[in-house]
């Protein structure tokens, strides 16, 4: 039961990464900051929201002040069931990205893949990505502006160093 109770807690931890690295860029003035989330569903194809990412992040930013707009291109029913009106619901991807401080991917839809990184740049406020799926090139990011934050990848790695192989990263 300890070893469930290990892994249980890991798994928790693990949906709080992304918003540590968000504290750790923004520092505590996060008040006011408009974030873009892709992805609320626990995984892609599906609305299942139980154990999602999106929720644990959802609450803490809110607890933080700022203010969050979501796309999901199946569960934004299942997000509205689940905890109301208090975020944003975006038509589209793009739409999310206006005027926002900070992206969040979450769930690795296929239409979050191959996003126009150029047209974002333009729509956003403050060109910094999340990526809570490693699906995003980093140095094709950093080309056009943005500041990525990976899940899994050390500081040298997010700041383009190739000292170290990509797979010594992958987990």
């Amino acid at each position: 039961m300890r070893i469930l109770k290990a892994v249980e807690d890991v798994n928790d931890a693990q949906k709080s990464l992304l918003y540590n690295k968000f504290k750790q860029h923004f520092g505590s003035d996060i008040k006011g900051k408009t974030i873009a989330i892709w992805g609320l569903s626990f995984k892609p194809q599906t609305d299942d929201m139980r154990e999602a990412p999106s929720l644990v992040i959802i609450d803490k930013l809110l607890a933080g002040g700022c203010r969050v707009k979501a796309y999901d291109p199946v569960a934004m029913n299942e997000s509205k069931r689940r905890i109301g009106d208090v975020i944003e619901y975006c038509n589209d991807p793009y739409e999310a990205v206006i005027d926002s401080d900070a992206l969040f991917l979450l769930t690795e839809w296929t239409e979050f893949r191959f996003p126009n990184w150029v047209v974002i740049r333009k729509l956003v406020k403050n060109p910094v990505v999340f990526d809570g799926r490693n699906i995003y090139d980093r140095n094709e990011l950093k080309n056009l502006g943005f500041t990525y934050h990976g899940i899994g990848i050390g500081k040298a790695k997010e700041e383009g160093s190739n000292k170290v192989s990509d797979n010594q990263y992958k987990g």
